[in-house]
């Protein structure tokens, strides 16, 4: 059973209905030891000065801020306490918004906010209200003393709540050199229209099954091998090579034949077809599948093993 992480109350206008927070994911990711090459002792990091190597402990250590390089400011314990955000109980909502107007570059951790005993009846109403209305409440809330805005929305019968940005920690694309293109890089009608052709035939409904990881199963797949004793003889791969500007059209061209060609292989084996068909062909290999680069390889690393 999940256990809550935090518990406290949703608040707008004379509302509060108590929540617990719980975490949405489970992250899989495969982490290693460092090991000394040759004995495979495992190694340890310590905290030493630079001026002197010798090893800090934890109690000695203060918090700098650098404000010229080599210059610092030094912030103590109780400073940084007296500024801590009040450790306040409740989920502010500010605003209630579309989500399609929140750009999900604003998102960040995402987590499910559960009723707290005896508040199920104000938590149904405000999943309701809020699926009905098909609105996202905008909120502030403190969570590991830190202030942070958040973005809560139903998803059936729960509400979810995904941690954002602040506005001023986005980069704005403006704000970084050779990321648009030049005036001069604009596609030729034909090239657009033929571009909107290939994305209509690779669209199909979201769903998240349909994707894996697969460099961890590669991975997973290669650990397992290493602790039966085989070799690990590795293959070198081929990286994609960039369509340069006269072959936009015929990579178009291929890759829309190619698309075209695979919704007709699997409507010959009864799997279903792509794009206008999408909705009746969940699991079919055409509905998965995408156009090979034209020129180029794999751009995953292959390896082969020795017995």
């Amino acid at each position: 059973m999940a256990r809550a992480i935090w518990s406290g109350s949703i608040s707008f206008g004379l509302l509060n209905v108590p929540v617990k927070l719980y975490s949405a994911v489970s992250k899989q990711t495969i982490r290693f030891r460092e090991l000394r090459e040759g004995d495979g002792s495992r190694i340890r990091h310590k905290r030493v000065a630079e001026e002197d190597d010798e090893e800090v402990p934890y109690e000695k250590i203060v918090k700098g801020y650098e404000i010229t390089p080599e210059q610092y400011v030094v912030i103590t314990k109780d400073e940084l306490e007296e500024i801590d955000p009040k450790k306040t109980r409740a989920i502010e909502i500010q605003d209630f918004v579309d989500l399609d107007d929140i750009d999900p570059i604003y998102f960040e951790h995402p987590y499910y906010l559960g009723p707290d005993k005896g508040a199920e009846k104000a938590y149904s109403l405000l999943v309701r209200a809020m699926r009905d209305e098909r609105k996202v409440a905008i909120a502030r809330f403190v969570l590991r003393n830190k202030e942070h805005l958040a973005a809560i929305r139903p998803m059936g019968d729960v509400l979810t709540l995904t941690t954002m940005r602040f506005a001023d920690e986005v980069v704005p694309p403006n704000a970084l050199d050779g990321v648009a293109p030049e005036d001069g890089a604009k596609p030729q009608k034909r090239e657009l229209d033929m571009a909107k052709q290939l994305i209509g035939s690779l669209s199909s409904e979201f769903d998240a099954k349909r994707y894996r990881d697969e460099y961890r199963g590669e991975l997973l797949e290669l650990i397992e091998r290493k602790a039966q004793g085989k070799e690990i003889v590795a293959q070198p791969s081929e990286e994609p090579k960039p369509t340069k500007a006269p072959d936009l059209m015929a990579a178009l061209e291929d890759s829309l034949a190619a698309v075209r060609g695979e919704e007709l292989a699997g409507a010959e084996k009864g799997d279903g077809a792509r794009g206008k068909s999408k909705a009746k062909a969940s699991g079919s290999k055409s509905k998965g599948s995408k156009p090979k680069p034209k020129s180029g390889g794999s751009r995953k690393r292959k390896t082969a093993t020795k017995s």
